[in-house]
């Protein structure tokens, strides 16, 4: 095989979003502006929106804003005409992949726990068989109080997703909950409810990222340049193929909304997070830039600097080699091999050696802190996969699709 050419077609790695027919449902309160922000954000990632606008969202901001944004018609009238093709809520109902409301008022949310149907909202809520996903924004009395409490917990106990409120600072002028979640967090948690019944529903997938930090006293540590972008996109694009996510992280990046973070700083803290978190799971992908070596007695005070010192000696001890260390039966292990030299000869060696069913490699100078890399896949057997330079999350998606057949032997689709 010609170096360059991929040993395989790339796969689909379009994650939920793009494609997907979403309804989106403005009820009233203030934060309905950021709904605003939330329905470009979706346009943006390939979805189709149809807005639904409730009267008390048209008190905060008009169709126009809506219709800019989705270059589709705004929808606020449960009696509009039907025509040849579109039958009013019957035809929205049936055709969403996800309903979401935000910002989802107490008053919306009484009447969709009561199954009330005067207005559209409520007309294509009965209707539809879509997920339902409700971010709440309301005061702190409202929110708090019993009826509101046991609509959402009747809602919750149908299958409804509820994101929020957060607490903060109110249209009140009050400190309390009721504040929208951020866009983002909204976006997140529809990707997930896109993508639960994907290709990896049903299994448990534990992603390292991030580069560890091993003190050299209270102040100084030794560690590498590693953002932990790669694990986070390697965590987000197995959410979207329906996977349960653990995410062991040394950074403080924004997460992904549906994967349980495991906060650990250096490599025998990773070690014992990877050794809990595995039991039951059936991949690990260990995108974690680990610190080969620590510093063998580090200090618990800060080292001062003398004056007649011009030279530290540095003693350090090897840290554990946490993916080869790992030999448990049915878990399915990838690694990452940053190289200077080499690159796929070291690759290779290294996917034998630590047991692995895929190793991704990738100029250690060219890749760590950049938002791009250019990767060669590497599988047993056969010849490496170079990849083109591309976004961190789309390779992400390109690895995340490379599992698949090799979870399910009997899948030879893009093997």
């Amino acid at each position: 095989m010609e170096p360059g050419v991929s040993a395989a077609p790339s796969p689909d790695v379009t994650h939920p979003l793009q494609g997907a027919r979403i309804i989106l449902a403005v009820s009233g309160g203030i934060a309905a502006y950021k709904a605003a922000d939330l329905t470009s954000k979706l346009v943006q990632s390939g979805a189709v929106v149809e807005v639904i606008l409730t009267a008390g969202g048209q008190e905060f901001v008009r169709p126009l804003t809506f219709q800019a944004l989705t270059k589709r018609a705004v929808h606020t009238d449960t009696f509009a005409p039907w025509t040849g093709t579109s039958f009013g809520h019957i035809t929205l109902a049936r055709e969403a992949e996800l309903l979401i409301v935000a910002p989802a008022s107490a008053n919306t949310i009484a009447k969709l726990a009561l199954g009330l149907a005067d207005d559209l909202l409520g007309a294509v809520a009965l209707s539809t068989e879509a997920p339902l996903l409700l971010a709440p924004a309301m005061e702190h009395g409202m929110y708090h109080h019993p009826a509101t409490q046991e609509h959402l917990a009747t809602l919750l106990q149908r299958g409804a997703t509820v994101v929020g409120p957060e607490s903060g600072r109110l249209a009140s002028g009050y400190e309390g909950d009721g504040r929208l979640v951020p866009v983002e967090t909204i976006l997140g948690r529809a990707r997930a409810l896109l993508g639960r019944d994907g290709p990896l529903a049903g299994k448990h997938v534990v992603v390292t990222a991030g580069g560890t930090r091993e003190p050299l006293d209270p102040v100084r540590f030794v560690g590498n340049r590693s953002s932990g972008t790669m694990g986070y996109a390697l965590a987000q694009a197995a959410i979207d193929c329906g996977a349960e996510v653990t995410l062991i992280t040394t950074t403080t990046l924004s997460p992904p909304v549906s994967a349980a973070i495991v906060a650990v700083e250096t490599a025998e803290q990773m070690r014992a997070a990877v050794e809990q978190a595995i039991t039951g799971a059936d991949v690990l992908i260990m995108a974690a830039a680990v610190a080969d070596f620590r510093p063998d007695q580090p200090q618990q005070r800060k080292i001062k600097k003398r004056p007649d010192q011009h030279v530290m000696d540095l003693r350090l001890t090897q840290n554990p080699d946490i993916v080869a260390s790992i030999d448990r039966p049915g878990l399915l292990k990838v690694g990452f091999a940053a190289e200077t030299d080499d690159l796929v000869a070291n690759a290779r060696g290294k996917l034998t050696a630590k047991g692995l069913a895929m190793i991704v490699a990738n100029d250690v100078v060219d890749t760590i802190g950049s938002a791009e890399s250019v990767a060669t896949i590497i599988l047993p057997d056969r010849p490496p996969d170079e990849l083109p330079r591309m976004s961190k999350q789309r390779l992400a998606a390109e690895i995340v699709a490379r599992l698949l057949p090799l979870l399910d032997p009997e899948d030879t689709n893009g093997a």
